[in-house]
């Protein structure tokens, strides 16, 4: 393994103990939600459910009929002008503070994609030296291996050499007569 990847294994470890070690409450100003911030989640959290559609839709329904059936007479006619003024209003207003929601959270994506990534190229660096021990156990073992292998020729060729060969005596087995 390199040098760059050492370094790189041992700052991402001092960045895994730092992060641990460090407490909610003293997370940096950049990860601390604002006043401003709750007020977008919750309004993106409401604009962008199925309830608020629903009362929406309902609410413009009603405004429409009791217009159209006139039961507030005069108050918003057909083309319904304060309808759309309305409606306007809410969508200037709600499309900034949804658009602030979604960037704060694609930054907090962004922080743990980033993070991800830092854990992959980690595990990647840990695999990759496991690997080097594992190569490093077996040739070592090869070499015990070849080691106890060329003492055991030695042993035999030693043993071989001082003892003369083992002469096979066929003796004739003559079998008994009954």
């Amino acid at each position: 393994m390199e040098q760059e990847e050492h370094d790189m294994l041992a700052g991402l470890r001092r960045a895994r103990r730092s992060l641990r070690l460090q407490a909610a409450d003293e997370l940096p100003a950049i990860e601390r939600v604002t006043f401003g911030q709750r007020i977008a989640d919750a309004v993106a959290s409401v604009m962008g459910s199925w309830a608020f559609i629903i009362i929406q839709s309902t609410i413009l329904l009603v405004w429409i009929a009791a217009n159209v059936a006139g039961a507030m007479r005069g108050w918003d006619p057909y083309p319904f002008i304060l309808l759309n003024l309305a409606l306007s209003f809410q969508a200037a207003y709600a499309a900034p503070v949804i658009m602030m929601s979604q960037n704060r959270q694609q930054g907090i994506d962004r922080r743990a994609a980033e993070n991800d990534y830092r854990i992959n190229v980690k595990a990647e660096l840990e695999i990759e030296l496991l690997h080097e021990k594992i190569d490093q156990l077996r040739e070592q073992e090869v070499l015990k291996l070849t080691e106890a292998v060329m003492r055991l020729t030695m042993l035999l060729d030693r043993a071989t050499n001082e003892t003369p060969p083992p002469v096979l005596e066929l003796r004739a087995v003559a079998d008994p007569a009954p």
